[in-house]
């Protein structure tokens, strides 16, 4: 019988293969701030930040809210002095939500095109003290509808075509106040087309939208909808936001967005997304918004306050994160205090 012969005991002699993994030391490249500074790839800046700011009637007033902690809503003349200090920090871009009082809502959201309404004024206000600024205005019935939802409401339904018409009064009253660009947050369908064609026909042509494109019926706008006392009165909204599992119909809506005339579009929320801001970013040419949103403020506010977290150092990497999954710009109510740290 013939035994096989045992394989020969290779050779501790390294090979080309072996000398090149031990020469590969990524190590060295973050071997000191300075050096880690040099290669970092994404870059997170003060110009990339959409400070979201609430406002609301009356006079003297600055008020905390309470389920976002560090946020408030001010009455114009309050939110005309914060400013000074938002416009010293750098911050070059600023989005208005309004509180609106109960007895100016209605189901038709009326008071969204009126001319002398909050928004309105705030728009002619800001833009007479801080030409500068950008001002981004919502474009959606919820802050106006008695039954705290995006569009008119008829025997429980949300009527599209109808809503789409009220939207576009509401951001011809804004483009006319001076806002620099309208943000339609509903999502019905066709109302970037309608609003982009009204405000060419008006003579609009430089206002610019920005689509909040893939906007999914999420659980983490709680805390706004307390800073706006616009939780949907019956259902929910389910019939109009996206359903969360969904990836291929966040790029549909983009791309209508993107055909109808849009010159921003957004992923909201942000960080339960990532996926969905990477994918588009690689899809579209346009400038990609996320909306770091109430909820994910909130969670990251009531870590810190128990001592579990480092508050700065988790803002700036979740910040950070969405920025490397794609976002071009960030819409954060971290702005003001990531900019004061960036000053200090």
């Amino acid at each position: 019988m013939v035994l096989s012969q045992p394989k020969p005991i290779e050779s501790e002699v390294e090979t080309s293969d072996s000398l090149t993994a031990i020469n590969q030391r990524p190590r060295r490249l973050r071997r000191t701030a300075a050096l880690r500074r040099l290669v970092r790839e994404t870059q997170l800046t003060i110009d990339d930040l959409i400070y979201p700011m609430f406002l609301r009637e009356g006079e003297g007033i600055r008020e905390s809210i309470p389920s976002m902690p560090g946020t408030d809503r001010y009455s114009l003349d309050l939110l005309l002095e914060e400013l000074a200090e938002v416009s010293r920090l750098g911050i070059n871009a600023i989005a208005l939500f309004p509180l609106i009082p109960n007895e100016q809502k209605d189901n038709a959201g009326t008071e969204s095109y009126n001319p002398e309404g909050l928004v309105p004024r705030a728009v002619r206000a800001i833009k007479s003290q801080y030409p500068e600024l950008l001002i981004f205005t919502d474009i959606a019935l919820d802050p106006y509808s008695s039954a705290g939802h995006d569009g008119i409401v008829e025997d429980g339904i949300i009527l599209n075509d109808e809503t789409v018409e009220v939207l576009v009064k509401q951001a011809l009253c804004q483009a006319e106040a001076g806002a620099d660009f309208v943000s339609p947050s509903d999502m019905m369908d066709g109302r970037v087309g309608a609003i982009r064609q009204g405000l060419d026909a008006a003579g609009y042509t430089q206002v610019g939208i920005l689509a909040y494109s893939a906007k999914y019926a999420s659980a983490y706008y709680g805390p706004f909808r307390d800073a706006l006392d616009s939780a949907p009165q019956f259902g929910d909204k389910k019939t109009y936001q996206m359903d969360p599992a969904n990836t291929r119909e966040a790029l549909k809506e983009v791309n209508l967005d993107v055909s109808e005339g849009a010159d921003l579009v957004m992923v909201k929320p942000a960080l339960a997304y990532m996926d969905i801001i990477c994918q588009i970013k690689q899809t579209t040419n346009l400038p990609v918004v996320a909306y770091n949103v109430s909820g994910e403020y909130a969670m990251i506010k009531a870590a810190a306050e128990r001592g579990w977290i480092d508050e700065s150092a988790v803002v700036l990497e979740t910040l950070t994160s969405m920025k490397r999954a794609g976002a071009d710009l960030i819409l954060t109510y971290f702005a003001k205090q990531l900019a004061l740290a960036w000053k200090s």
